[in-house]
């Protein structure tokens, strides 16, 4: 049997501490990982709020910078606009138009005053002081170690593991013991030594069916070579009587070719009187006896009405109803047919089924085990096991995370960052409000002031290129700013619900720690139940395949179906019953033909045979040859005998005669 792998004590707690624990994961391992990745998000913004701070003081620094050379060279156009020189006539509307552009000397994206997120940055740096992931990992741990716990603690019920391997053992055992209390092999060979001693009988007495099949092939024999004999006359008869026959001879003058065939003709009649009644009686015998076996076996063999009237209560037996059944089961009440037997032979059935076999012992008593599946549910009933050991994540990390849903993330102006990184570094291009300075100042008198104003014009170049272009192009501020737009965008994604984030994910938590606590056992017992479903399973698969291959496939009845049909249809009907009723049919036609052929015969002779007297016409017409379809001698017609004489051979007459001669045509 192989029930007793699957119910090793040992292999039962790994594998119900395996499938608890692989029961409880579908809901713990989301929540922890839920947990695990808020962790990861916690690193992640502890790493983009320092980025976001550094990258911030870095630009701050460098847009001050700007700010206050762009302040200083601003002053110095508005003291050199203010100078006397600027108040003459023809230049006054120049530094007009000058002094109204001086507000375009700014920077454009200010980055001191956007907020700074050191605050959150503090209460992240502790949440961090606590190791989040590692408290989560051993909650992992924790969770397992199921299988070892559950092993543990089903201790108490592995002691019903023995009785449940008996249970199924003792099944087994009387499968076995069925096996053998089956009587198909004494049958078989009670069968084989049935077939020998029948065969042995048969070789005894086959020298005798030999002898006696040779007197009935020379019986038959002989009755062939009767007919054959008489028709041989026949034929003789008609080929010398129509060979020898000659028209012009008289009945007295015939020739000895004709009087021969005459003989022949009379001869087969002689033998067709002789040799008829013992035609006629082996006809008779032959098809009373053919004719009612084909009739009342191969004929009713054919469409199962012979199994039908055998079938026939009391009609084998006048105190059994069903004569098989009372002979095979001893219980004639029982509905076993010889039309059910022979149709389940022929489909290739097994014994078992064809036979009813289970009302002597019933295979499916032994393989029922129905009782033992309760018993085996009550002891699972009361397995009760405690997970509560198992914490998936303690109070200190329950209260990280809530610390880390409160940091203030979510209170950060990203509007305002992602607003100042997208602005230009200066409010105009300073390139060209220098050449713009420089072409004015070119539109005054030559002097002080033209002077002045292209040193401001160049100083304006000096500052773009010193500072704008390091500002725009420079590698550490192009990556600053680069670093500073992601980590905001960052920090803007996890702010989103982050509170309501942190406390589903530690409600996930404490719901499966609810549920390992609280409904551990009520798991275990369903698991447990589950594998006990499996290996009765398996049983009741492997019990469908013994009745199936006992009913079906063990000691198949194909072939005792087969020596019926060829016993009785072939042999008996084909071979025997076909042959002798052929024989009968063609005897008996051969019988009834020889009646005409007499008639035929004594009439033909009659023309045929030389004659010791001349016959005497009194009409042609009602003559017998006329009858025959012979015409009368040329002689004899129109010519009418009144008086018969003798006539010898020589032709002379003995006696006197008078003829008459008619002239009438013939």
């Amino acid at each position: 049997m192989f029930f007793p792998s699957f119910l090793s004590p040992t292999d039962v707690g790994i594998l119900l501490g395996s499938r608890v624990w692989e029961q409880l994961g579908k809901e713990v391992y989301p929540a922890l990982d839920a947990a695990l990745t808020m962790a990861g998000a916690i690193r992640e913004t502890k790493e983009a709020l320092e980025n976001v701070s550094g990258c911030l003081e870095m630009l701050q620094e460098g847009t001050e910078k700007l700010h206050t050379s762009l302040m200083d060279v601003t002053e110095d156009l508005i003291d050199t606009l203010n100078d006397s020189a600027c108040m003459a006539t023809q230049v006054a509307s120049t530094c007009n138009l000058i002094r109204n552009s001086l507000n375009q000397l700014i920077i454009n994206a200010n980055y001191s005053k956007l907020p700074g997120v050191n605050p959150q940055l503090v209460k992240v740096n502790e949440v961090l002081k606590i190791d989040l992931s590692n408290l989560i990992q051993k909650g992992y741990a924790a969770f397992n170690d199921t299988p070892e716990l559950v092993q543990d603690q089903t201790k108490d019920i592995l002691s019903a593991v023995p009785h449940i391997k008996n249970i199924l053992e003792n099944v087994g055992s009387n499968i076995t013991a069925f096996t053998k209390k089956l009587p198909i092999q004494k049958i078989l060979t009670d069968f084989t030594v049935y077939l020998t001693q029948c065969e042995a009988y048969v070789e005894d007495y086959f020298p005798l069916v030999e002898q006696y099949d040779f007197y009935r092939w020379l019986g038959c024999l002989i009755l062939c070579c009767m007919m054959i004999l008489i028709l041989v006359f026949f034929y003789l008869g008609l080929l010398c009587g129509t060979c020898g026959y000659d028209k012009n001879a008289t009945p007295t003058t015939r020739g000895c070719l004709s009087n021969t065939g005459g003989n022949f003709l009379m001869a087969g009649v002689t033998f067709s009187f002789l040799f008829s009644w013992v035609l006629m009686l082996t006809v008779v015998v032959t098809f009373i006896t053919g004719g009612n076996v084909e009739k009342l076996i191969c004929e009713s063999f054919h469409d199962k009405t012979l199994f039908q009237i055998l079938d026939t209560p009391y009609l084998l037996n006048r105190q059994w109803k069903n004569y098989l059944s009372g002979i095979i089961l001893k219980n004639p009440d029982i509905d076993l047919t010889f039309e059910q037997v022979y149709s389940d032979c022929k489909d290739n059935k097994g014994i078992y089924a064809t036979l009813h076999l289970e009302n002597l012992f019933s295979i499916h008593k032994i393989l029922n085990i129905s009782m033992h599946a309760e018993d085996m549910s009550l002891k699972i009933k009361y397995i009760n096991i405690n997970l509560s050991n198992i914490v998936l994540l303690s109070n200190t990390g329950k209260e990280n995370l809530l610390n880390f849903g409160s940091s203030g993330i979510n209170e950060i102006n990203f509007a305002a960052y992602l607003s100042e990184i997208n602005k230009s570094i200066t409010k105009i291009d300073l390139l060209l409000y220098a050449n713009d300075l420089e072409a004015r100042a070119d539109q005054l008198p030559k002097g002080a002031l033209e002077n002045a104003l292209k040193g401001h014009a160049n100083t304006i170049r000096l500052i773009h290129n010193q500072q704008v272009v390091p500002l725009e192009q420079g590698m550490k501020y192009v990556r600053a700013r680069s670093t500073l737009n992601q980590s905001i965008k960052l920090l803007q994604k996890t702010s989103l619900e982050l509170p309501e984030k942190v406390r589903s994910v530690i409600s996930a938590i404490e719901a499966t720690q609810l549920l390992i606590n609280n409904n551990a056992s009520f798991i275990i017992v369903q698991e447990a139940k589950k594998y006990m479903d499996t290996i009765l399973g398996y049983f009741e698969q492997y019990s469908m395949w013994v009745k199936d291959s006992i009913s079906t496939q063990v000691a198949t009845c194909k072939p005792i179906a087969n020596t019926i049909d060829t016993a009785v249809d072939i042999f008996l009907c084909s071979y025997a019953m076909d042959s002798l009723n052929a024989f009968w049919f063609g005897l008996g036609g051969c019988s009834i033909l020889l009646i005409p052929a007499i008639i035929c015969a004594v009439k033909l002779a009659k023309f045929y045979r030389r004659m010791d007297t001349e016959d005497v016409y009194d009409d042609y017409l009602h003559t017998d040859l006329y009858f025959c379809g012979f015409p009368p001698p040329p002689q004899l017609r129109g010519t009418v005998v009144t008086q018969t004489g003798t006539i010898n051979s020589s032709g002379n007459n003995s006696i006197s005669s008078r003829k008459s001669q008619l002239n009438h045509p013939v």
